[in-house]
C-alpha cells in the first residue's frame, strides 16, 4: 500500500487528460506541454502521479514530469480494470477512470517510472515499426497468394504487389540492422542470451528492449507474468471447470517469438527438452509443454542476465 503521498490518477487519451486525486478533485488538462506545466503546478510536493501504459500517449507526460523530479508510476491497464470489476463498477467515464486509478495504487504499491534515455526511447519506436511493417508484409503476401490462385488476371497488380512487399521487406531490414545496433551499444546481455540454446537473435533483442535490460523485474517469475505465459485456472467449486489458458498479458510479439524458440529449445536445450518430455509423458498436450518451454527459457534467460554469466545447463537445470 502507498503511503505519506498525494496520489494523482491520470486518464490519458489524445487531447486531454483528467485527474483525479486523493481528496476526490477532478481537474482536466490539454495532453501538450502547456497541459504538463499546469499540471505541474497543481501537484503538491508529495505527489504520485500514476497513470496507464496507454501506448503513446503516456510517455511524453511521464517523462515530462520524471524530468521535473515528480515521483511517476505506469501501471498495467489489465490490472486497474480488474481492479474496477472487483469493484463491480458500472460507471465509465475519464473521470471515472482517473478515479480508479487513484484508488488502485492507494491500496497497491505501484512501480516507480524510470524515464527512458535516448537510446531506450529509440529501441522501442524500431520495435513498433518493425510490428506495423510486419503486418503489411503479412497482407500482402496474402494478397500475392490470392493473385497467383487466381491465375494473375492483372500483371499489373501483381508486380505491384511485388514491389511493395520487397520495399517494405527491405525497409525491415533496415530497421532490425539500427536496432541490432542500439542493443549492442545499450546492452551488454545480447550475447549471453544468444547462448541459450533455442534463445534467437529476435528473440533476446526483445527481451532486453521491454524489459530495459531485465532491471525491471525482481524475479524470473514476475518476468513471466509480464510476458502473459502463465497459466490462469478456471475453476470454480463443483459447477465450473475449463481448461487452464495462458494470461495473454503483455507483449503479443514476444509470446509468439517465445513460442518459435520453443519448438529449437525442445531439441536442443537439456532443460527444456527433459520439462517437454516430462509433460507429454503425463498424456497433456504438445501446446501446453511448448508454453512450459516458454517459461523456461524465460527463467534461464533471467538467470544469465543477472549473473552476468553464459549459458551452462548444469546452472541453469537448478533453476524452477
Amino acid at each position: 500500500m502507498t503511503k505519506n503521498k498525494q496520489i494523482y490518477g491520470v486518464d490519458i487519451s489524445k487531447d486531454v487528460f483528467d485527474v483525479v486525486d486523493s481528496n476526490e478533485n477532478h481537474f482536466q488538462f490539454a495532453n501538450d506541454p502547456k497541459g504538463f506545466k499546469a499540471l505541474l503546478k497543481s501537484l503538491s510536493s508529495e505527489a504520485l502521479v500514476v497513470m496507464e501504459a496507454t501506448g503513446y500517449y503516456h510517455y511524453r507526460l511521464a517523462q515530462f514530469l520524471y524530468e521535473q523530479g515528480v515521483k511517476v508510476s505506469v501501471v498495467n491497464p489489465l490490472s486497474v480494470k480488474r481492479f474496477i470489476q472487483m469493484k463491480l463498477a458500472k460507471i465509465k467515464t475519464d473521470k471515472s477512470d482517473a478515479r480508479a486509478i487513484c484508488e488502485y495504487a492507494t491500496v497497491n504499491e505501484v512501480p516507480l517510472y524510470t524515464a527512458r534515455n535516448k537510446n531506450q526511447a529509440e529501441c522501442l519506436q524500431l520495435l513498433r515499426l518493425i510490428a506495423i511493417y510486419i503486418k503489411q508484409s503479412t497482407a500482402l503476401k496474402n494478397k500475392l497468394h490470392g493473385e497467383k490462385v487466381l491465375g494473375k488476371p492483372s500483371k499489373t497488380v501483381y508486380h505491384s504487389l511485388n514491389r511493395a512487399l520487397k520495399n517494405v521487406q527491405a525497409e525491415i531490414n533496415v530497421l532490425e540492422t539500427r536496432l541490432t545496433e542500439l542493443v549492442k551499444q545499450e546492452q551488454q546481455q545480447l550475447t549471453l542470451l544468444k547462448s541459450i540454446p533455442g534463445m534467437g537473435n529476435k528473440t533476446a533483442i526483445m527481451l532486453l528492449v521491454l524489459t530495459d535490460g531485465f532491471s525491471n523485474f525482481e524475479n524470473a517469475r514476475q518476468l513471466c507474468c509480464y510476458t502473459g505465459i502463465t497459466p490462469t485456472i478456471r475453476e470454480s467449486g463443483k459447477s465450473v471447470r475449463g481448461k487452464s489458458r495462458i494470461s495473454k498479458v503483455g507483449n503479443s510479439k514476444l509470446r509468439n517469438l517465445l513460442f518459435m524458440c520453443s519448438f529449437t529449445a525442445c531439441k536442443h536445450n537439456k532443460a527444456c527438452k527433459e520439462i517437454y518430455e516430462r509433460i507429454i509423458a503425463k498424456g497433456k498436450s504438445k501446446k501446453l509443454a511448448l508454453i512450459a518451454v516458454c517459461n523456461k527459457l524465460l527463467k534461464q534467460a533471467f538467470a544469465i542476465a543477472k549473473s552476468g554469466l553464459p549459458y551452462d545447463e548444469n546452472f541453469v537445470s537448478k533453476m524452477g
